[in-house]
């Protein structure tokens, strides 16, 4: 089985031509070819696809030069030879100025195979340099996006935060079926919604904290597609082909459930007059070369999840802008932009990759590749409180944004707490010396000025070896070491949080039989 390529002869000469065509095939070349020799069939042949264009260079219809301009009016990459009789020192200097690769002579036509070789191998390593440079842009593109993305989600979770609990509060001392109680209810329903926005910025700036677990990702799909369905349309197939042997990763299932509603959600929006989503699992091993021509891969062994739709498709420019948040194909008002940005946040967080195949008029399929472990998918706890729970001990609140800080206190002193509050993680530190006896719990956000909460929380420690506490982040950098301190025994609750959801994690770090 020879090498593939496909050639477009610019000769008038039919014998040499067929010469040319007959040392590439002994050179080892599988070819696929086609001759021209005229202007309006070669811009007719340029139509299709080419790995190379052998040219003679002087012919009585259309000369090389001329050739050689045409192909580079429509490609400026495409490798290109002359193969002529002698025509001169300066014009072959010219014809390698305008843009020929190599120039072989007639005469020595051993040279053709070495230089179609070396053209090739020239033209791939463009294209790779190109392809490379393409993801690094991309990549500091997505990190710039991040990193700003992270900022605004800190100091907003904050904001929105305060406003939640405000709203809590209010509906909780407001009379039930009141204008007022349902004023309070409408903004707590809009900063949960607030919420969710900042959360899927930080999914796609990688700045979430995950929970991981070993997961089949066979369990998530069953589980989403029970709930998809319904949302779906009767007018949209879903096939689902799971392998049965899948093995697990290692995820957090929530994140992972975000990865799989996101992906069915926007198959069936680009399927507007109905048709096929397929959702398929399987075991892969991805190698050397694979990851050659793809940027993003690493070798090794991946579960992958594929989602496929036959829906409208899309084009190579707006492929290239998939990922990137607010980016959307949908009508104003129909969509945020930010579901599959959540999605590539996620993927790649988690150390995995995600790629995606689209062709206008014929659909498109999302690939996600995560790392395959070994062991048996963990079950998630789960829980459904209602109302919130109610204690009596001392909390240490540390939060250093004034209005969380008003309406967190607020809310655990109606709890039936006794709460004492720093601004800052060093009044935190002084407060837990002066009551080291009395305090049951710390409740404390990670980022703070002077002293950050992991820092704080080392200081507490030392003073008294075991401190139960509750870290709040809306954002952090320090992701690695919150990870470490989960690992002994601290909770982590998100912001903006809700007061059921506090008072839950609160229970659950004083009693560890109160599943959280």
């Amino acid at each position: 089985m020879g090498i593939p390529i496909r050639v477009l002869m610019v000769e008038d000469s039919k014998d040499d031509a067929a010469l040319l065509l007959l040392l590439l095939r002994q050179a080892g070349y599988e070819v696929e070819s086609e001759r021209v020799e005229s202007a309006s069939s070669l811009e007719q042949a340029l139509t299709k696809k080419w790995d190379i264009v052998i040219s003679d260079h002087t012919m009585p219809n259309l000369s090389g030069s001329e050739a050689l301009k045409i192909v580079r009016a429509q490609n400026v990459e495409m490798p290109f030879i002359f193969v002529s009789g002698p025509i001169g020192e300066e014009a072959a200097v010219e014809a390698m100025r305008v843009g020929a690769q190599d120039y072989v002579m007639k005469t020595n036509l051993n040279r053709l195979a070495p230089a179609v070789k070396r053209v090739l191998q020239e033209a791939e390593d463009r294209r790779e340099r190109k392809r490379l440079e393409q993801h690094v842009h991309q990549l500091q593109r997505f990190e710039a996006i991040g990193r700003l993305a992270g900022g605004v989600a800190h100091d907003f979770n904050n904001i929105v935060g305060a406003i939640l609990g405000w709203a809590e509060l209010g509906c909780d001392e407001a009379q039930p079926q009141t204008r007022l109680h349902d004023r309070f209810r409408k903004i707590r329903e809009q900063s949960l919604r607030a919420g969710k926005l900042t959360s899927q910025l930080l999914a796609f700036g990688r700045k979430q904290l995950l929970q991981t677990r070993k997961v089949n990702i066979n369990v998530l799909v069953q589980q989403e597609m029970n709930l998809l369905r319904r949302v779906m349309g009767e007018n949209i197939e879903i096939l689902v082909h799971a392998d049965a042997g899948l093995r697990v990763t290692m995820a957090d299932p929530t994140q992972v459930d975000q990865v799989i509603m996101n992906l069915c959600l926007n198959a069936r929006d680009a399927m507007t007059r109905g048709g096929e989503l397929l959702i398929e699992t399987k075991n892969v091993e991805i190698g050397d070369e694979y990851c050659s021509h793809h940027a993003y891969g690493k070798p090794g062994s991946y579960v992958l999840l594929s989602v496929s739709d036959n829906g409208i498709g899309m084009d190579a420019a707006t492929v290239e802008h998939i990922f990137e948040p607010f980016f959307t194909t949908k009508e104003l008002g129909k969509g945020t932009g930010l579901g599959l940005a959540t999605v590539y946040g996620i993927v790649k967080q988690h150390g995995g990759f995600i790629y995606v195949y689209s062709e206008v008029g014929k659909g498109t399929t999302f690939r996600v590749y995560l790392k395959a472990h070994t062991g048996d998918h963990e079950q998630r706890e789960t829980t459904h409180i209602e109302r919130p729970l109610r204690g009596f001990e001392t909390i240490l609140l540390a939060e250093d944004h004034d209005g969380l800080r008003d309406t967190a206190q607020e809310m655990l002193q109606g709890l039936g707490y006794r709460v004492l509050v720093a601004p800052d993680g060093r009044k935190a530190v002084e407060l837990f010396k002066a009551n080291r006896d009395q305090i049951d719990l710390v409740v404390m956000d990670v980022v703070m000025p002077l002293v950050n909460g992991p820092e704080a929380y080392a200081e507490m420690c030392a003073i008294r070896p075991v401190v139960q506490v509750v870290f709040t982040t809306g954002y952090t950098p320090e992701a690695a070491s919150l990870i470490s301190l989960v690992e002994k025994g601290a909770a982590i609750l998100q912001k903006p949080y809700s007061l059921v959801s506090l008072s839950q994690i609160i229970r659950g770090a004083l009693e560890p039989k109160v599943r959280v």
